[in-house]
């Protein structure tokens, strides 16, 4: 039987059948736009530090409300010594 005959017979299947549609529709948009943030490691023989290549102005967040970055002196001095 096709969903859409079965959607015209009952009628109160057209909600549940709506949220469930979008429900797994963001839930795959949500998956995909997770992949293309740089907290996510997908190759790790390619690049096994990708937090080394962050745009620190560039917010990482989905939301980001007022966030100011500022460097870090300490860690500025360690990586300075490290290289």
């Amino acid at each position: 039987m096709n969903i859409f005959q079965l959607m015209m017979k009952k009628k109160e299947l057209i909600p549940l059948i709506t949220f469930a549609t979008v429900g797994g529709v963001g839930a795959a948009c949500m998956g995909l736009y997770s992949l293309s943030k740089s907290d996510v490691i997908i190759n790790k023989t390619t690049n096994p530090e990708p937090w080394e290549n962050i745009n620190p102005h560039k917010p990482q967040k989905l939301l980001t409300i007022s966030q100011k970055w500022k460097p870090v002196e300490e860690l500025q001095k360690v990586r300075k010594l490290t290289k």
